[in-house]
């Protein structure tokens, strides 16, 4: 496996894959985008184009490239999930049906790859492309902090007036989605009773409360929506910092969601009637031998020591398609909702989710070029037809 430098044809220009290494060389985990910002603001200099620069207000910037007044502007972001992960590239061999034959396919590593300096690349390459053949009225957008709560998106809609269209670029192998889960985020956090370990009926668990609380939350049939299937959740930033002898004093997490068109309200009005003394949702302790369920009257235990606080999040997001792209429904969160100051919104772009944050992230030569190919044909329906 070796770094290399490529400059590969695409229909009318060429990609510059050297280019795209050196904005993997950058190192924009959450926090630090702003050098990348800076650099791309030089790099994309050049008559023709505006180049500006807003500041978000956490030491990060938005960096916008204008040709003419644009009607659509394609969007990604500038930040990726740590750890920075070094790119390098290597050629791999696909053997065909054809007997004896075989391809090559180019394959680049490292973090941002297709989550999102791919979409990126793939973007600048489609303006660089339209521009060669004298189009217009069209934009790019790099924001900061999507992967921490798109703080860029934030700050960008109260800066400027937005556009027509929107093509936000992720990892999406290069369909069109109808649409996107929504988020929630909530911290919860459990007050115990800190004790000796060997005499645990003098003490109350905290982690035992947790434990409580996460068999009740399996227990929630929340409804199953026909176009983004099932709501899911995880738990992250769990914290009890006890001994191992002394029972846990108090436990905090943090618990997401992907919510659907059928259970985004539904969420939040269980995470916010399941806690506290006065809680409203009873919940009985799992079936007994003969099968029949014990039904609580009381508020629970866990749910006497629970507090909740929420943070919110998206809603769910249905976006706009095209004839002709293969679509489907997503996953994940993007900037998109947050992008208010657009009227109409797609979002698709190269790579797949599947490899995204991973220590293996990638993104194929092939996706790249594909990519190039559907942002300009979308330029070409919605601006030029």
């Amino acid at each position: 496996m070796q770094r290399m430098r490529y400059c590969v044809f695409s229909a009318n220009c060429f990609m510059d894959i050297d280019f795209f290494n050196r904005i993997l060389s950058v190192d924009s985990t959450s926090g630090k985008e702003g050098e990348l910002a800076d650099m791309l603001s030089v790099e994309f200099a050049a008559p023709g184009r505006k180049v500006e620069l807003f500041e978000v207000g956490d030491g990060t910037k938005n960096l916008l490239v204008s040709w003419g007044s644009p009607k659509l502007i394609f969007c990604t972001h500038l930040d990726t999930v740590p750890p920075y992960i070094a790119p390098y590239s290597e050629s791999v061999c696909h053997p065909e049906r054809s007997e004896g034959s075989s391809t090559q396919e180019l394959v680049i590593h490292g973090r941002g790859t297709c989550d999102a300096k791919g979409q990126l690349f793939a973007m600048w390459e489609a303006c660089k492309e339209l521009e060669a053949k004298g189009c217009t009225d069209f934009g790019l957008l790099l924001l900061a902090g999507e992967e921490t709560g798109s703080f860029g998106a934030k700050a960008f809609r109260d800066q400027h007036s937005g556009a027509e269209w929107l093509v936000v670029g992720e990892p999406t192998d290069n369909c069109m989605a109808t649409a996107a889960k929504g988020t929630k985020s909530f911290e919860v956090t459990f007050e115990g009773k800190a004790f000796h370990s060997g005499y645990p009926e003098n003490g109350v668990s905290a982690v035992e409360l947790f434990n409580d609380f996460m068999n009740a939350l399996r227990s929630i049939r929340f409804p199953k929506d026909e176009l983004l299937g099932d709501t899911t959740f995880n738990v992250g930033k769990l914290v009890s910092d006890n001994p191992q002898n002394i029972l846990s004093e108090k436990l905090t997490c943090r618990v997401y969601f992907r919510t659907t068109f059928e259970s985004d309200e539904m969420v939040c009005n269980v995470m916010k009637n399941m806690a506290g003394p006065e809680a409203k949702l009873r919940f009985g302790r799992p079936r007994v031998q003969d099968g029949s369920d014990i039904v609580a009257k009381d508020v629970a235990q866990w749910q006497r020591a629970m507090t909740v606080k929420a943070f919110g999040g998206d809603a769910p997001t249905r976006f706009e398609v095209l004839p002709g792209f293969e679509t489907k429904p997503v996953s994940f969160g993007s900037d998109a909702p947050q992008l208010s100051n657009f009227k109409h919104k797609i979002l698709c772009g190269p790579g797949s989710i599947l490899v995204a944050h991973r220590p293996e992230e990638y993104i194929t030569l092939a996706d790249l070029r594909t990519a190039v190919g559907n942002y300009v044909e979308i330029y070409n329906r919605l601006i030029i037809n």
